[in-house]
């Protein structure tokens, strides 16, 4: 006999009847959604995981088919069929990932019901069925502890002056202004009295003739001023930082969605979107291309392949012991700098001349292209640059299609124009990091040594070349990680595309080429069963070896930040300790990594590897610096400050940088590549140097004088107090054709060890513990540099773990804003993060021996993709399934979740590709 439970208490119906109890047996008696059974309670079941119930958990059909089941394993195993029954979602469904939706739905069944036999067990209602403790694990909850962090550096030696700052940890000169709001970026400036807002017009065609633009109603809307088009533009409309393929104004065609066909010009923001979005345009609809395998198939390339090759690679694969196969994706990214593009034109009103303030990296490229565009001299342009919030890269290049309209609009009506894009505007035009696609084939020996590699890398460009080419040069350079491999061949494609064109971003390819080592590093530990970790031991670079460009490796530093990151995070103790728990939990895994990171310092186009600086001394002995480098959050100004405080030997106090401009130093590279502190600092340094030297007969006749006496008495002997030096980094250049040369003028290392912990039913996870070692050289500034690393390696999680693209097949980009498109947050912090500076580091190819580090530590944050596909493995084999599979990134929970498959992934084979039209394609 059935017992109805009694519910007169503490229960919480939400709609449902009644639930029955006979011995040992519980029963579901009434269709309903989101049922916990706990002794005599019915409670909402998102209680049962913290309030993180799903939205769907028991639809009506699979409850009527509940109804008087015993609450036993083999309810589990119907319910399995009975919700693929209930939850039909073919592929290609709205919103994607069907199989993971599915699946979830299924393992949320799964932690439903054990959550529920647990209770039964643990208030003796039941005596059957009792669940493994490893099996404990599927309830237990993700939660937020407190975060820890430690942070290593050498102190500056003692008897070093008071007013030398160099290598001392102070903070960034602009932090307090940034923190309380004083700090001026482009749209804080206030309006000028005629100004006017511009607005774009986007294309909504990924790939189209434009058959007419029509601004008719726009132009009778309140507040709006003119429209502009490519008829508007009296000198170059096509552009590019190294072809010119690009059209700042479409003409005739449209090549992605997102692409600037003309531009509104109002009073205010409001009327000129609006008007902007009432522009009506026809188009004739062409065929888009994608995808890198689209590309692939389509055989749509810019250009020729690129190669680097060094050895025997045929005589590599017959010495071989092993030959294995293996391919993977790399997601591309979105910058999402606080501060969008932003550009404002201010005409002079005499010979043309204008000054404009850009959010922009690379002020000499905006000036020469503004120049072009509006067929004048580039003197008559001023660019100036205080601050950007954020760059990344994403503001090298592509700040110059959103500036040139804008200079175009105020030259036309002589007003100053301003425009500054909304996130969602930003998004879909601006760009970002390169998709790339490797193919690999790797040979070895049974001991794990690599001797052959060969390699096939491609780059989804996007619809104009842009940086692309340096970009996948970069990622061939980088494919080798930190490993010496005799015999190998790389190949580069970049991939024509119709989605906006992808640009520079922190890394440049570095990470792309990374990811790719590792992944067949990982592939061979696999296949060898050995450790990982002695896998890349085997195979690591030491002082002195060539890599497969034939550059040698000088102060090789990468062993040592290896063997102190092992110490550092005791990682045999804690790999131990990772396979204890995994061995007691099923459904929580934990993995451990360790990942090693070589990143060569320097621009790979030798023309860019110089740099200008003017140093001022006024007869008060205040020094004004100007240098070639912009400040956009990464403390470059406030390291230059540190530097010339040496050099002259004053206080920082008495020392300021105003703002980036190209009518003080021209010709300027960006600031990019990590390489802004070696170029600028060793200018700045050199000018510092002569002018110390002119001051230095007025301190010898004067030793117990100020350095204000000493400044006046130079003035008034009439000499020169400001100089203007150029400084250009010695030994570069690179030769494909020969393999030949040196490309970088040196190398920074790192390494990283992390240890995740996965959810295998959900694909969820969290970082448990980071530890970083880094060179850095002798820190000009320890605070700074620490912070760039915490930093980066931030940004790269993201990119491995979660900053997922997403596009429709025909090209409409629906990750356009914060709330589609994830981007770490605090929640994401390694609950321990430790970050030490390796000590004793002398690098003499760099001002004050200090080394880049903008770029070279966001790969490390691979540590926590690789710790996750460790943790992946595990669960595989609990499963039967083999440990050798494909993990691309970013490693989504999707992925992670599809990856330990197990009796419910298989319940949802994949369709098959070509089946069906998906929802979304990733990039």
């Amino acid at each position: 006999m059935w017992e109805i439970l009694d519910n007169s208490q503490n229960e919480y119906f939400y709609g449902y009847k009644q639930a029955y109890r006979r011995e040992d047996d519980i029963a579901i008696v009434n269709a309903g959604m989101r049922v916990l059974l706990e002794g005599s309670t019915v409670r909402d079941m998102s209680m049962a995981f913290g309030g993180m119930a799903p939205t769907t958990v028991m639809p009506v059909n699979a409850m009527k088919q509940a109804i008087g089941r015993k609450w036993n394993d083999s309810l589990v195993h119907d319910m399995t069929t009975l919700l693929g029954d209930d939850l039909p979602l073919p592929a290609g469904s709205p919103g994607g990932m069907t199989e993971y939706r599915c699946t979830l739905t299924i393992s949320f069944f799964f932690k439903f019901y054990l959550t529920v036999q647990l209770s039964l067990n643990k208030q003796q209602l039941t005596n059957q069925n009792k669940i493994p403790s490893s099996y404990h694990s599927a309830t237990a909850q993700f939660y937020k502890e407190t975060v820890k962090s430690t942070q290593v550096f050498e102190e500056v030696a003692q008897g070093q002056a008071v007013e030398d700052a160099l290598g001392r940890p102070l903070h960034h000169l602009s932090a307090c202004k940034q923190a309380t709001g004083e700090a001026i970026y482009v749209d804080d400036i206030p309006p000028y009295k005629d100004e006017l807002i511009l607005a774009f017009v986007f294309s909504t065609k990924s790939h189209a003739k434009l058959l007419d633009v029509d601004p008719s109603v726009s132009l009778t809307m309140p507040g709006v001023v003119d429209f502009i088009s490519y008829k508007d533009i009296p000198g170059h409309n096509m552009w590019g930082p190294i072809e010119h393929d690009e059209e700042f104004l479409a003409s005739e065609k449209v090549v992605c969605m997102g692409q600037i066909i003309g531009a509104v010009i109002a009073d205010t923001q409001t009327h000129a979107q609006r008007a902007a979005k009432a522009v009506k345009v026809k188009y004739e609809e062409l065929q888009p291309i994608i995808t890198i395998k689209e590309a692939i198939d389509a055989k749509s390339y810019y250009g020729d392949r690129r190669v680097i090759e060094k050895g025997d690679l045929g005589h590599g694969f017959e010495m071989s012991d092993h030959v294995i196969d293996g391919e993977v994706h790399m997601g591309g990214q979105e910058h999402f700098y606080l501060e969008t593009h932003v550009s404002l034109a201010v005409p002079k009103h005499e010979d043309g001349e204008m000054e404009m303030f850009v959010s922009t990296q690379n002020p000499a490229e905006t000036q020469m292209m503004v120049a072009q565009a509006l067929d004048i001299a580039e003197n008559k342009i001023v660019i100036r640059v205080k601050r950007m919030g954020g760059g990344f890269g994403g503001k090298e290049t592509r700040n110059v299609i959103y500036s040139v309209p804008v200079a175009i609009a105020a030259a036309k009506h002589g007003r100053p124009v301003k425009c500054m894009l909304d996130r969602d505007e930003d998004m879909i035009s601006s760009g970002g990091r390169h998709p790339f696609y490797g193919k690999y084939k790797v040979g070895f020996t049974k001991d794990g040594r690599i001797l052959a590699l060969d390699m096939d890398i491609y780059s989804n460009v996007g619809c104009s070349l842009d940086l692309s080419r340096p970009v996948i040069e970069r990622a061939m350079f980088h494919s080798d990680g930190c490993y010496n491999i005799p015999n190998i061949r790389v190949t580069g494609r970049l991939c024509r595309t119709n989605i906006a064109s992808n640009t520079a971003f922190r890394g440049f390819g570095g990470p792309q080429g990374n990811f790719l080592s590792e992944t067949y590093m990982a592939d061979i530990s696999t296949a060898l069963e050995m450790s990982p970790n002695k896998v890349r031991e085997i195979n690591m670079y030491n002082e002195g070896d060539l890599t497969h460009f034939n550059q040698p490796l000088d102060n090789c530093n990468i062993r040592r930040c290896w063997e102190e990151c092992l110490q550092r995070s005791e990682v045999h103790r804690r790999s131990r300790e990772v396979e204890i728990f995994n061995s007691e939990n099923r459904w929580k895994k934990r993995g451990i990594s360790v990942i090693p990171v070589k990143f060569g310092i320097s621009f790979t186009a030798k023309f860019m590897n110089q740099a200008g600086a003017l140093v001022m001394i006024y007869r008060d002995g205040s020094v004004l610096i100007a240098h070639g480098g912009t400040e956009m959050g990464q403390g470059l100004h406030t390291k230059m400050i540190q530097v010339a405080s040496r050099a002259l030997k004053i206080s920082m106090s008495k020392i300021h940088i105003s703002e980036t401009t190209t009518n003080t130093v021209p010709n300027t590279s960006p600031t990019a590549a990590s390489a802004s502190s070696d170029l600028n600092g060793m200018a700045i340094k050199e000018a510092c140097e002569i002018l110390l030297g002119r001051i230095e007969p007025y301190r010898a006749q004067n030793p117990k004088g100020t350095w204000e006496d000493w400044v006046s008495a130079a003035f008034f002997d009439r000499v020169s107090l400001s100089v203007s030096t150029f400084y250009k980094t010695p030994d570069l250049g690179y030769d494909f054709g020969s393999n030949s040369g040196r490309p970088f003028n040196y190398f920074t290392f790192g390494s990283a060890c992390s240890e995740v912990e996965i959810d295998c039913l959900t694909g969820d996870h969290k970082v448990l513990h980071t530890d970083i070692v880094m060179d850095v050289g002798v820190s000009l500034n320890p605070a700074i540099d620490i912070g760039q690393i915490e930093g980066a390696f931030t940004q790269g999680y993201g990119l491995m773990m979660m900053e997922q693209q997403k596009m429709s097949p025909s090209g409409y980009l629906f990750t356009r804003g914060p709330g589609a498109y994830k981007i770490p947050g605090f929640g994401d912090v390694p609950l321990e993060f430790n970050v030490s500076l390796l000590k004793s580091s002398i690098n003499h190819r760099a001002v004050y021996s200090s080394k880049a580090i903008g770029e070279p530590p966001l790969f490390l944050a691979a540590s926590v993709f690789f710790a996750a596909k460790d943790a992946i493995m595990s669960a595989r084999g609990d499963a039967g399934k083999s440990r050798m599979f494909q993990l691309d990134s970013p490693a989504t929970p999707e992925r992670i979740r599809m990856a330990c498959e197990d009796q419910f992934t298989q319940q949802f084979p994949r369709a098959k590709e070509g089946s069906f039209k998906p929802w979304f394609v990733e990039l």
